[in-house]
Order: structure tokens, then C-alpha cells, then sequence
């Protein structure tokens, strides 16, 4: 099973999150975590991260935690990396979101990159749009409602090349 193992806020962008603990939080349709920073009207309006991908920076050594790389769902059972564009998931009982993003192009190194070390996250990292907003907590399921086919239409044209264009460079 899937599930959410944290979820992480922050009131800056490019620095670490805060997990939230226990405490439910409200997605905002079309927006994101009110609270974040983030959030917005934009496609990269959530992010997820692999508790996984946390476990591989601390056998290189990184002394990390969720939330750490900028990800507001640490997520734990599912593999992001295989969904491509367009997957949608349900996490909990209302929320809905469509990936719209997979990594990111890091044109600075971040606050996050000097505290941990690394940033895993442009490469392991994933973005969603909401479709549905609701209430979420840690430990609530993500479930794979849609594959995708590997498009959005939430997404950027030049923001997809960009990532393409630095994956076929070996800079992502």
C-alpha cells in the first residue's frame, strides 16, 4: 500500500520543509498547501519525493529528513519515478492531483543544496497540479487513479523541454 509518510511546509521557496506532523491540512484546488510557499497558480503547485530517495542520500552520508529537499508529500510504497505525465493520485479521501512535472532544472544551487549537501530532489522529485482539493494527513493512501500517457495539459511547454534537454545532458 501507498501512502503519505509526511507532509512538509515552508513559508520560503528553496529552503528546507517543515513536516507537519499529525496535524490535517487543507489542499486548495488549483493552488496547493495555503501555507506554503509553493503554492500558487502555476503546475507545480505540490511536490513528492520518495521516502526512498531520502534513504539513498543517507547512504551517501547526507544527514537528512523529510521534507528536507523542498517536498511537501514524503511518500512511501509507491514508485514516482515510474509515472510518467498526466498519472493522477488520490491521496486520502477527497485530494486529487495529476503529475505535471517529473525533476527540475536547478539554475542556482539552493539553501538546500548547501545544507544537505545534495539536492536529490531535481532528479528524483515530482510536481502535480491539484484537480481536487480536500483535507490530507500523514498516513493517508495515494492511490494511482489514471496512468498518464505522458503529457499534461497543465504543464509548460519550455518547463518540460528544459528538464528534457538537461536529462539528455547529464546535468539533471
Amino acid at each position: 500500500m501507498a501512502f503519505v509518510k509526511s507532509i512538509n511546509l515552508s513559508e520560503r521557496k528553496g529552503t528546507r520543509k517543515t513536516p507537519a506532523g499529525d496535524a490535517i491540512l487543507h489542499v486548495k484546488e488549483q493552488w496547493g498547501f495555503e501555507a506554503d510557499a509553493h503554492a500558487g497558480d502555476w503546475h507545480r503547485q505540490v511536490s513528492f519525493l520518495a521516502e526512498e530517495s531520502i534513504a539513498k542520500a543517507h547512504e551517501m552520508g547526507l544527514d537528512v529528513k523529510e521534507g528536507d529537499f523542498g517536498e511537501n508529500f514524503t511518500t512511501s510504497g509507491i514508485d514516482l519515478l515510474d509515472l510518467p505525465l498526466g498519472t493522477q493520485l488520490k491521496i486520502g479521501g477527497d485530494v486529487l492531483v495529476e503529475i505535471s512535472q517529473i525533476g527540475k532544472v536547478c539554475h542556482t544551487r539552493c539553501a538546500i543544496y548547501y545544507l544537505a549537501g545534495d539536492c536529490i530532489f531535481p532528479r528524483e522529485g515530482i510536481f502535480a497540479v491539484v484537480l481536487n482539493g480536500g483535507d490530507v494527513r500523514a498516513g493517508d493512501e495515494i492511490e494511482i487513479v489514471k496512468r498518464g500517457d505522458g503529457t499534461c495539459e497543465f504543464s509548460p511547454a519550455d518547463a518540460i523541454a528544459e528538464v528534457e534537454q538537461a536529462r539528455a545532458a547529464g546535468t539533471l
